[in-house]
């Protein structure tokens, strides 16, 4: 179900109805791009079923699923246009139009495009737990995830705070003391992947993929500076995973001793469960509500000075 998360925590929340929920998310229902419009998002049924709810609630966790549209004019296609008005208007009043009557003409060469280009859409998992308390977000960045969490905000209501989980160590730091002691935390194994950046201006890189980390070059790296930016790792021999300086969770995989028992699981479901969603939802949020404490412990805690929050529910 996650390929991708990131973390964040509900600082205060007094839920509305679930009813009220689903009334919310009905009037806020994805709707395909119109002709110009440049992009659009709305929530989708999980389960993805026509006509389904648009919340699912499987275990005491609940399942939401963001689907947004974009349509993108090649920028190469733009610029020629935009070029030969440019050109045509100097040839024909003897100047070229610059800052703004320049970007007006681009706004409406692009509005006047966007009916011919191909939209191209993509999904977002949202998972809510509401007895840990934490929102996971099946994007691999904050960027990606500011519009998900401004719109789930909204839906959710009754005085929510979303904050980005953050750690009493960041994972930078721990990350290059578990490489230089060549020790992973408890619970959890260092794999074959890893990226160090020098934190100047030139920022250089060093790339590991399919290679072995337990070697005196990479912490010579981390000695002359360079900090690691993402480390793959094991959880438990259960979940795969690569953890990044922000804390996101990338390239997530649930491996065989995971999946064990999904088809006893499969077998019992029944009939309601024909598509394995109520299966994949149990074993995902499963996994993933032990894993996240786990890391949050190897990385000394959760942090608990006052931070304002990353949204906040009016």
């Amino acid at each position: 179900m996650f390929k991708n998360a990131l973390i964040y925590r509900i600082g205060s929340w007094e839920p509305p109805s679930s009813t009220e929920i689903e009334k919310r998310l009905l009037n806020g229902r994805f709707v395909e791009c119109g002709a110009s419009q440049p992009e659009s998002a709305g929530w989708v049924e999980p389960r993805g079923e026509k006509h389904a709810a648009l919340m699912e609630g499987v275990g005491g966790q609940l399942i939401l699923k963001l689907c947004t549209e974009r349509k993108a004019v090649p920028s190469q296609v733009i610029k020629n246009q935009l070029e030969a008005e440019l050109d045509k208007i100097e040839a024909d009043t003897g100047r070229r139009p610059k800052g703004k009557k320049a970007k007006e003409l681009k706004e409406d060469i692009v509005h006047g495009l966007l009916p011919r280009a191909f939209p191209k859409r993509s999904t977002t998992m949202v998972w809510i737990d509401p007895r840990a308390q934490l929102v996971v977000v099946g994007a691999g960045s904050t960027k990606a995830a500011d519009r998900v969490v401004s719109l789930l905000v909204e839906l959710l209501g009754g005085g929510i705070t979303l904050t980005l989980l953050q750690t009493e160590t960041s994972p930078a730091t721990a990350m290059a003391d578990w490489l230089k002691t060549r020790e992973a935390p408890a619970g959890f194994s260092i794999d074959r992947e890893c990226e160090l950046k020098q934190p100047d201006s030139e920022k250089a890189t060093v790339r590991y993929a399919r290679h072995t980390l337990d070697i005196e070059e990479v912490g010579e790296h981390i000695a002359q500076g360079k900090l690691p930016t993402s480390l793959a790792m094991t959880w438990n021999g259960r979940v795969s995973f690569v953890l990044n300086e922000a804390m996101a969770l990338k390239k997530i995989k649930l491996l065989d001793v995971a999946l064990e028992g999904a088809g006893m699981s499969n077998q019992s479901a029944g009939k309601g469960d024909d598509n394995g969603f109520d299966t994949d939802v149990a074993i995902t949020t499963g996994e993933l509500s032990q894993l996240i404490p786990q890391l949050i412990d190897a990385l000394g805690g959760e942090l608990k000075r006052d931070q304002p929050p990353i949204a906040k529910a009016a």
